[in-house]
């Protein structure tokens, strides 16, 4: 199989890239290295340094021939998107017309499509299902499940096949330490925990400490990038196998606290990692939990290494060889 990765320089993207090349594939990362990095590029991928908002270098990169595409660039910043959603609105879906306006040029018949629990909003019910309402509370998650609807209409008019694949809290390193690009001004919780342990920060804030949760603090489902990467190859496995389209939620189905994650850092690090109470952040719900009962029937998928403790090594082995 010869796979085109769009973004595949990112954090999420290197992990898919290596994922791919892990299971045989041929590799070419097209990437504008805007969040991406050299860093994350492997020497037995091919790279072209592009732009989705370009359609001409869409269309010659595609011109060398690929049996599927793996979209996910995407800006991501929920919060920035509700003040520029210009922006959004042009690189998250005009980006996405061009690319697969430029797939069906080339032939290409299949795409898989890193989209986001955003799409969902504030939970109804918990654990989040395929079916829960879908009314994102930011205009990031707006353009994402735009995007899956767009899919939906070019899987109908012109028979492309997609697999719209969405990530909760995606965290980790890949465990082989293969991957070493640090994340740009991250936002997660995470790599903010491991900046403070590694001296990047002085300090770390807690936004909200009185949610109705075991500890006060918001729960989150953490879902390891190696996992959610092997995801990617299962899902077009699925696609060749079957010809059709599917969408599925990615979580580790256990959640966990904001406290219980520093805590767990302070054990593994030995660093203090302090955190600061701080007022509750609008539109942050108590709890966000997925269930991922289809992907594991679909595309047989179980996550290997989103376990806690996982997690954080893999993460802080890179920050303490980079940046300690």
């Amino acid at each position: 199989m010869n796979i085109l990765v769009i973004g595949g320089a990112g954090y999420i993207g290197s992990h898919v890239t290596r994922a791919f090349l892990d299971n045989g594939c041929r590799v070419t990362v097209f990437d504008n290295l805007s969040t991406g990095t050299r860093q994350n590029l492997f020497g037995d991928a091919e790279f072209v340094h592009g732009d989705i908002m370009r359609p001409e270098q869409l269309r010659e990169v595609m011109a060398g021939g690929f049996d599927a595409c793996v979209h996910l660039a995407a800006l991501k910043a929920a919060g920035q998107s509700m003040s520029d959603p210009a922006s959004y609105a042009s690189a998250n879906i005009s980006g996405t017309i061009n690319i697969l306006n430029a797939m069906l040029d080339a032939g290409i018949g299949t795409m898989i499509f890193s989209s986001s629990a955003a799409i969902f909003g504030s939970p109804a019910y918990l654990p989040i299902d395929e079916d829960h309402p879908k009314q994102p509370d930011n205009f990031y998650g707006f353009t994402k499940l735009e995007i899956e609807r767009m899919l939906e209409w070019y899987d109908r008019l012109k028979g492309l096949k997609f697999a719209a694949i969405r990530y909760f809290n995606a965290a980790g390193y890949d465990v082989d330490g293969r991957i070493r690009g640090l994340e740009y001004k991250p936002e997660n919780l995470l790599p903010v925990v491991m900046e403070v342990a590694a001296g990047i920060r002085e300090r770390m804030a807690v936004f909200g400490d009185d949610y109705p949760t075991r500890d006060g603090t918001c729960i989150r489902d953490y879902v390891h990038v190696s996992d959610l990467a092997g995801a990617h190859v299962a899902c077009l496995d699925y696609i060749r196998k079957y010809r059709q389209s599917l969408q599925v939620n990615l979580g580790s189905e256990t959640g966990v606290t904001v406290t219980e994650m520093v805590e767990k850092a302070r054990e593994l690090t030995g660093r203090p990692i302090p955190a600061d109470p701080a007022p509750r952040r609008a539109g942050d719900p108590a709890e966000l939990v997925a269930t991922s009962a289809r992907a594991r029937d679909l595309i047989g998928w179980n996550p290997r290494y989103s376990d806690l403790a996982t997690l954080i090594e893999s993460t802080w082995n890179v920050y303490k060889r980079e940046k300690c």
